[in-house]
């Protein structure tokens, strides 16, 4: 599919990125702001985990390959057609990452314990998965851990463990973004 889908900053600037049929991307300039405001919580020297899990095209974790020196990127999509667009990203710029075609509640306890940083982008119609995923997570992701947590704005504030620390809460458009550190 056609888009104006693109990397915004690094070493990979520019690039057009594909978009699987059906995809509700987050849009290029939520996306370069959300990444601004990462901006001094996670340094872009040190190695980085990143966990983009309900990938889509892969947009998340592949500006992480961009920013971050760095960066391991894993990619999870339950969607075969995500999961082909996501490698045919890759391809296109030269890059590699984990990719695993699952269920995100299937694999918290593999990729939760690893993440430095986790993109939380599941379909606006289904929030009640984000909700769950997030719980899920919770038990089991490591102090210090950034949660990027994007929903759509017409949603009620979610309930948060206490071990949650709000960094950031700001509206682009029609998406929500929660940025989250794990204190406890």
């Amino acid at each position: 599919m056609d888009s104006k889908l693109q990397i915004i900053s690094g070493k990979y600037r520019g690039k057009k990125l594909n978009l699987p049929d059906g995809a509700r991307p987050t849009q290029n300039l939520a996306r370069g702001a959300l990444f601004n405001m990462l901006n001094g919580l996670v340094d872009i020297r040190q190695s980085v985990t990143v966990w983009d899990v309900f990938a889509g095209s892969g947009a998340f974790g592949i500006e992480s390959l961009s920013r971050y020196e760095k960066a391991n990127v894993i990619l999870t999509d339950n969607a075969i057609t995500s999961i082909e667009t996501i490698k045919k990203n890759l391809k296109s710029i030269g890059c590699e990452a984990t990719i695993e075609k699952t269920d995100a509640i299937a694999v918290i306890s593999k990729f939760g314990k690893m993440a430095d940083l986790i993109f939380v982008d599941a379909p606006y119609a289904d929030f009640n998965l984000s909700v769950l995923f997030v719980k899920k997570l919770t038990k089991v992701v490591k102090t210090g851990a950034i949660l990027i947590w994007e929903f759509e704005k017409i949603q009620s504030a979610p309930k948060l463990d206490d071990t949650w620390e709000i960094l950031k809460d700001k509206t682009y458009g029609r998406a929500r973004f929660l940025i989250l550190k794990k204190n406890k």
